[in-house]
């Protein structure tokens, strides 16, 4: 699976000590993020990850990516009270509705991040592989 992360300034810390946490079952897949999100898990969790552009930049390649179904899960650990600069809603938006049109699992919250992540580990998202493939 392609597992795209993402995450405010004020989260990023949050999705570090997540991605160790879960890091046995997030190693069995493909990882990329924005750039400091993926430098700060990388070094945190020891994961390989594809870095992209950190920020808005990043944000728009994964949207890109998204797009054109080339990713399977998105986990964005965001911070409803950051200013509209940094990946602000109608960023989150745009990426929300892509993953609404392609079907794809997305996680704004730590909550949510886990229970997709269990259900990684339960196989209940090969079906992304089989809508991937058609695509």
């Amino acid at each position: 699976m392609n597992i795209a992360l993402i995450a405010h300034d004020k989260k990023k810390e949050l999705m570090a000590d997540f991605c160790l946490a879960y890091k046995r079952e997030l190693q069995r897949h493909e990882l990329l993020a924005t750039g400091a999100t993926g430098a700060l898990v990388a070094e945190t969790a020891g994961l390989n990850i594809r870095l992209l552009s950190s920020g808005l930049a990043g944000e728009e390649q994964i949207a890109a990516r998204i797009a054109y179904n080339e990713i399977d899960l998105v986990i964005f650990l965001r911070d409803p009270d950051t200013a509209a600069g940094d990946l602000g809603e109608p960023q989150m938006n745009s990426l929300l509705k892509l993953c609404d049109i392609n079907s794809i699992p997305f996680a704004t919250n730590i909550a949510t991040a886990e229970l997709l992540v269990k259900a990684l580990e339960r196989g209940d998202l090969e079906w992304r592989e089989l809508v991937r493939k058609k695509t």
